[in-house]
């Protein structure tokens, strides 16, 4: 009985995000933001102790907490910096994945000319879809299908 009112609450909110995409968006960004906030205070913390001990690693703690403050609000404050950042590096993902690919197809390893084709594929795909998910509309919608996949599987899963 609370499998299923777990994956009817889940259908239920996937439908909601679907007709309301950014509020897909924002909890994911809200948390986010909040962690990568407190990482930065950490950092900052962190780095102000080790400036005794070792100047580099102080001052490279110091910019590296500071960069994550400046995130993790921004991740707060706009839900859309979230998404372009999580397109962003899905997109890089697709950049590497072809690089990968062409190096597989010039390599002379036997097999890994099929891995460079498929590699190439992926890429591309990763690239279009970073492209696209760094709208929070789109982000939200894909979160939206997400949640009704899995409430439906839920419901479809025998324990």
């Amino acid at each position: 009985m609370q499998k299923m009112a777990s994956a009817l609450t889940l259908i239920i909110l996937g439908l909601v995000v679907l007709a309301f995409p950014v509020l897909g968006v924002i909890p994911f960004s809200l948390v986010t933001g909040f962690i990568v906030l407190i990482l930065g205070i950490g950092l900052v913390l962190s780095g102000t102790m080790e400036i005794g001990e070792s100047a580099v690693l102080g001052i490279l703690e110091l910019i590296l907490g500071i960069i994550a403050m400046f995130l993790g609000i921004g991740f707060i404050v706009n839900p859309g910096l979230f998404s372009w950042l999580a397109g962003f590096l899905i997109w890089l993902a697709g950049f590497f994945l072809i690089i990968a690919g062409i190096m597989g197809l010039i390599s002379e390893t036997s097999g890994s000319r099929w891995n460079g084709v498929i590699a190439i594929i992926m890429g591309v795909i990763y690239i279009i879809v970073g492209t696209f998910i760094a709208n929070p509309t789109v982000l939200g919608a894909l979160i939206g299908i997400w949640l009704i996949i899995t409430g439906i599987m839920m419901l479809l899963m025998k324990d």
